[in-house]
């Protein structure tokens, strides 16, 4: 039986224990060193981020998210045992586990750490499908001649450097395609490493539920059920024609996934729909010059998303949620597309101002969509604007010295509201 030990990376034919240094953290599989589609998960990402800059609450639950109001953004695995999990209400969090300690989102962190972890999935291949900050596809068939070590190996390797080089635990997902390779590394979190291979697919999805296909959630699955569906056992007694025709182009999706197939390949430039981040306050409020603040706060960080992945975005969107739960929602579609912040900022600031302060909310958001490469965005001058090229200057040597510096080397005046 092929295996590999994940602490020191020797491959060595069978065995609980390493020969080379004894330790039990070993992989075993028959298709082990055939694999080469990986899917890469990292641990309670932004709750892992926390815990390696401060040691102090290393040991403890963990919630990234807002105020009493607010809602999970993840929590640590420690949390996550009381039942916490991501978008519960804070209130509800706090219930379960009222001794968490509760972290704001410091998403400029994340982008980081998420960088560094890219750039050592780049030594390994270029065919790599980044799905948010901390997970991504890899493809690394025809890789072995060049690392002269089969996947496994390398992808062992990746994980192991991204806890020793950057604090960040991951988890590992190796099959033959796409679908069973991100169904194979959510099997063993934390600091799991699952395989799934071609001969054992049958067999495995056969009595496994349909929600573990990645799309199907509440409302599908209440569909699927009201067919008689709630197992891959239950998909592969219907007919192709009759999926089809019963659920569209999803029937003919739920037919070969329910097969184990695949054809999706990996790609590194696959579309990125939208990009959005939002804030639920303490307490309601009205105040434009506290609502200004967080305006630009977020869009700072769709901002530095939208510079971490080298894209860029046409349309603006700013979301209010009033104190009745009742929401509303304007856009605007920009002459080319843009990642800067001042310019996102001054965008949804201009959308604000068009609602009225018809508040007091209990959420804003800011989003960014039409989303293109960024080598085609912010090539227009704004005739009204002449000096936006100007902060567009200073914008860029502003990530320049916080990169080089760290984020807090330059705040704006407003960030502070």
């Amino acid at each position: 039986m092929p295996s590999l030990c994940r602490d020191c990376l020797t491959p060595f034919e069978s065995g609980r224990r390493c020969p080379s240094c004894g330790r039990p953290r070993v992989k075993s599989h028959p298709e082990l060193f055939e694999l080469s589609i990986a899917h890469m998960d990292c641990d309670a990402f932004y709750a892992s981020v926390e815990k390696r800059d401060n040691p102090a609450i290393r040991d403890k639950p963990v919630i990234i998210g807002g105020g009493r109001r607010g809602v999970v953004s993840t929590a640590c695995y420690i949390a996550r045992i009381k039942g916490v999990h991501s978008a519960m209400p804070m209130f509800q969090a706090l219930k379960l586990c009222p001794e968490a300690v509760i972290v704001k989102p410091r998403m400029e962190v994340y982008v980081e750490a998420s960088r560094a972890i890219r750039a050592l999935m780049e030594e390994l291949t270029p065919k790599i499908e980044p799905l948010s900050l901390d997970e991504a596809f890899m493809d690394l068939t025809g890789t072995t001649r060049l690392h002269g070590a089969p996947p496994a190996v390398m992808l062992a390797r990746l994980v192991k450097r991204m806890k020793d080089e950057i604090g960040i635990t991951g988890s590992i997902g190796l099959s033959h395609n796409k679908f069973l390779a991100k169904v194979a590394s959510d099997l063993d979190k934390p600091r799991g490493f699952s395989v799934i291979g071609k001969a054992e697919t049958d067999d495995f999805l056969r009595d496994r539920p349909v929600s573990l296909i990645w799309g199907v959630g509440a409302v599908s699955r209440a569909n699927l059920e009201r067919a008689g569906i709630r197992t891959f056992a239950d998909l592969l007694r219907w007919d192709r024609r009759d999926l089809h025709e019963r659920f569209g182009s999803m029937g003919e999706r739920l037919w070969h996934l329910a097969r184990g197939e695949d054809r999706r390949p990996v790609s590194a430039h696959a579309p990125v729909k939208s990009i959005s981040n939002e804030t639920t306050f303490s307490e309601d409020t009205s105040s434009t010059e506290i609502l200004d603040g967080h305006i630009w706060r977020l869009a700072e960080q769709v901002s530095d998303r939208a510079k971490a992945r080298d894209r860029a975005g046409r349309i603006i969107t700013l979301k209010l949620k009033r104190h009745d739960h009742t929401s509303l929602s304007r856009r605007l579609t920009l002459p080319d597309a843009t990642q800067m912040a001042d310019r996102i900022y001054r965008t949804a600031r201009d959308l604000f101002d068009q609602v009225g302060n018809q508040g007091p909310y209990r959420l804003i958001g800011v989003g960014l969509s039409d989303i293109i490469a960024s080598s085609q965005a912010d090539l227009t001058q704004d005739l009204l604007d002449p000096k936006a090229s100007q902060r567009a200057k200073a914008e860029r040597a502003t990530d320049e010295i916080r990169a080089r510096f760290g984020k807090d080397a330059i705040v704006k005046g407003r960030s502070l509201r």
